[in-house]
């Protein structure tokens, strides 16, 4: 695995040109390996793209905000110094009510205690204590999150991983510590009831805990998922989101370049069918149309569940891994709409232009109104009254839409990946798009008028274009035993899989969903660590 080996193949292959890939081949080729880049789409990315889906309308398809990058990602790409622009949201999320009223989150605390007062001056001036209590776990998240997790089966070394990256927990206070217990464990609901008590108040925090979650606010360890989401920060303010100029698509447009920069190929079009295995080791991938590239190591930017189960000869896996692999859950409960609009949408709770229409709009009032999307979703298939998230990134970036007109995302849940009684989500996706915009026009009279057109992403639709399994954004479940050293499975938390030469290096890893590049840094971090050492065992280090 050494750079520059043998003659015909790659030092590593990397399956998946989505933002982890690239930020894995980046660390690779700086080390001076020779990668390439096999993607299957006519486009790099993965799910962080921006395309054109109506005539003058552009806008990011899938992922579609910015918060999680990682700021050593950044630096040592040199995003900014190529273009890399976000935008911050001048407030959170704005949460219409169904009374009426409505309440901003974010744009400083002030302003949020002000918000909540309205709703009640016991949460406001619990917010301040709440705010420190999640900030001490999130720097613990952060702390960790470009570290490879102690792997288990690797004996004192696994020890001493677990000694180094739990000495911070020992640091803390004993409530602190409580709060870290509170936060991996409990539900959402549990946990916010321990702090506040507006059912508002309450949802506008518990609306983290939902994204990508397809589950009930009251699911046991929902609280960590709320986590997931403020562990980010945007141009060096922690917890803020933002818009990306250009839309997601900048991204790895840009890292594409960086990378080419570096010499790294990137093959498009070029759908891998399988993984090639001699004997215990994997040696490279052979594509649909017949080609084989070889490479001293197979890198997987792909989900675990598409890897293994699709990729992959089950005869090649050890058959308790598979069985784990098999119970590996992936299903996030999202449908996504882009739409095109002739004209922002009016809110009844909030008449007029203003900064709403710059920060995340959230239809998700309480979290018993959760609990029904998720309730509705398992027994019917998908919500009748959806959890809606609509950004409107025109607001900040007008190359997105011809003038005077907009794009909006619209980020759903609860849908689920497989409808009950044998229907399909190609004969319903048409009337749960109905649905969604339905639920906006409730909130904004006129909305559904304003619809040019609308580019609609299922469950099924997602698992199609961008190989997500189940439609599951996050490559798989962000529970607690799916999580750190147990994602995927335990004993391949270290980004390694069960055959000498395979790597993974997509969400479906630590630390997870989110365009973070964190999986990417750390796969590549390993591979090099494994490279060094084949080099000395043969003399060659």
């Amino acid at each position: 695995m050494e750079p520059g080996g043998m003659t015909g193949a790659y030092d590593a292959v990397i399956i998946g040109g989505g933002h982890n890939g690239l930020v894995c081949a980046f660390y690779l080729a700086r080390a001076g390996y020779r990668v390439r880049i096999l993607e299957r789409r006519a486009i790099v990315g993965g799910a962080a793209v921006t395309e054109e889906f109506h005539p003058g309308f552009r806008n990011s398809v899938a992922s579609y905000t910015v918060s999680l990058l990682h700021p050593k990602v950044i630096s040592d790409m040199r995003l900014v110094e190529n273009g890399y622009r976000v935008l911050e949201r001048p407030i959170g999320n704005f949460f219409p009510q169904p009374d009426g009223r409505y309440l901003k989150l974010g744009g400083g605390l002030e302003r949020t205690q002000a918000e909540f007062a309205k709703f009640s001056v016991k949460d406001a001036a619990a917010l301040p204590a709440y705010y420190d209590a999640l900030e001490v776990v999130a720097d613990l998240l952060r702390d960790m999150t470009l570290k490879t997790p102690p792997n288990a089966g690797d004996g004192l070394a696994m020890v001493v991983a677990a000694l180094r990256q739990g000495r911070r927990i020992g640091g803390l206070t004993l409530e602190q510590q409580r709060d870290v217990l509170e936060l991996f464990t409990r539900s959402v609901r549990g946990f916010l009831d321990g702090w506040f008590e507006s059912e508002a108040v309450k949802a506008a925090f518990g609306f983290d805990a939902v994204v990508g979650n397809y589950a009930s606010p009251d699911a046991p360890g929902s609280a960590y998922v709320l986590l997931h989401h403020v562990f980010g920060e945007v141009n060096g303010k922690k917890g803020a989101w933002g818009h990306c100029v250009g839309g997601m698509g900048t991204i790895t447009r840009i890292m594409a370049q960086v990378v080419r920069d570096l010499g790294v190929e990137i093959s498009l079009e070029a759908p891998v069918a399988s993984v090639l295995v001699d004997g215990s080791r994997a040696v490279g991938v052979r594509l649909e149309s017949g080609e084989e590239v070889m490479g001293r190591a197979v890198i997987a930017n792909v989900g675990p569940k598409l890897l293994y189960e699709r990729l992959m000869d089950p005869a090649d896996l050890p058959p308790d891994f598979l069985k784990r692999i098999r119970g590996f859950r992936a299903a996030s409960g999202t449908f996504r709409m882009n739409v095109a609009l002739s004209a922002l949408p009016d809110f009844a709770c909030l008449p007029g232009a203003g900064e709403h229409h710059q920060s995340g709009i959230v239809i998700a009032p309480t979290l018993d109104y959760m609990d029904r999307a998720y309730m509705d979703a398992k027994r019917e298939g998908w919500s009748r009254e959806p959890i809606v998230e609509m950004l409107i990134p025109s607001t900040v970036d007008e190359s997105l839409a011809p003038a005077g007109c907009h794009v909006a995302s619209l980020f759903c849940q609860q849908f689920a990946p497989i409808l009950p009684d044998g229907r399909n989500w190609d004969d319903e996706r048409e009337a749960a798009a109905d649905h969604v915009i339905a639920t906006v026009d409730a909130h904004a009279p006129g909305f559904a008028r304003s619809v040019i057109a609308r580019d609609i992403l299922s469950p099924l639709d997602l698992e199609r274009k961008f190989g997500l399994v189940g439609g599951d954004i996050m490559h798989g479940n962000m529970t607690l035993d799916q999580l750190w050293a147990a994602r995927p499975v335990l004993g391949h938390g270290n980004y390694r899989g069960p055959l000498k030469g395979l790597y993974m290096c997509g969400a479906g890893t630590h630390p997870g969903g989110g365009v973070t590049g964190a999986p990417g840094h750390n796969a590549a971090r390993e591979v090099i660590r494994d490279g060094a050492l084949l080099g000395r065992w043969f003399g060659r280090g």
